[in-house]
């Protein structure tokens, strides 16, 4: 049983109408001012992933790369790190800027 998105043409608002069965219930009016002739949009999903597919693709990514490099852990570093790099602070900033210019942190 769908959710369906609509956006009202009077009051630009979307509305979400709840599908009980197969059979169409007829038009749908705004659940804000009332209006019909909604127009249908597409909604957005998300897949979900198991963690171990996830750890799996992540394993892929890391193919081809050299611990010993600086630079290239500097790259997969700001990879791994690009969503959480406020959490990770400044110190994080600098060290990865030292290994792009070619040097191991102590």
């Amino acid at each position: 049983m769908p959710v369906y998105e609509y956006r009202c043409p009077q009051c630009r608002r979307k509305s979400a109408v709840f599908v009980r069965g197969s059979a169409s219930a007829g038009e749908p009016a705004c659940e804000h001012c009332g209006s019909q002739g909604l127009t249908r949009l597409f909604s957005t999903f998300a897949v979900r992933r198991s963690q171990s597919s996830s750890d799996d693709s992540g394993d892929a990514d890391m193919g081809g790369f050299d611990e010993s490099d600086p630079r290239a852990m500097a790259q997969m570093m700001r990879q791994m790190g690009g969503e959480m790099r406020d959490e990770m602070g400044p110190e994080f900033d600098q060290m990865v800027d030292q290994m792009e210019a070619g040097e191991m942190p102590d």
